[in-house]
């Protein structure tokens, strides 16, 4: 029988909570055998409705695996392949990788952000004056 080399597949985290920003990922570190399944997951307490999971490689930018507009309510970004997400609840957003690969060894990423609207720009209004012209 020969000796078989088990490749593991190394996904870093950067621990958001160290300072508090009201958003924890976790784990801070872990490392998965190819095949394996992984979980990571981001807490937020601070009602944000939308949250993001990105990935950054060795010498490239980040770039967003899925973002969720709330609760139950989730699209894929750039690089969506190999992964799935889950949101049941507004304060988790879990990132799952169903069969790790030594192409996903990277940093993953985990934010969240306040809903943005795009206002249109009221125009001043004028109130008639109650006073009689004299």
């Amino acid at each position: 029988m020969g000796v078989r080399l088990l490749w593991g597949v190394a996904l870093c985290f950067l621990a958001v909570g160290l300072v508090h920003t009201g958003v924890t990922q976790t784990p801070k570190f872990l490392v998965k055998r190819m095949g394996e399944k992984a979980v990571l997951e981001c807490l937020q307490d601070m009602d944000y409705e939308r949250m993001f999971w990105y990935r950054q490689d060795p010498g490239l930018g980040l770039r967003l695996i899925y973002f969720s507009y709330d609760a139950d309510n989730n699209d894929k970004g750039d690089i969506p392949e190999g992964y799935s997400v889950s949101r049941k609840k507004r304060e988790r957003f879990s990132l799952i990788l169903e069969s790790a690969s030594f192409t996903q060894t990277a940093l993953y990423l985990c934010a969240c952000s306040k809903a943005t609207v795009l206002h249109s720009h009221s125009l001043p209004a004028q109130k008639e004056s109650d006073l009689a012209s004299a």
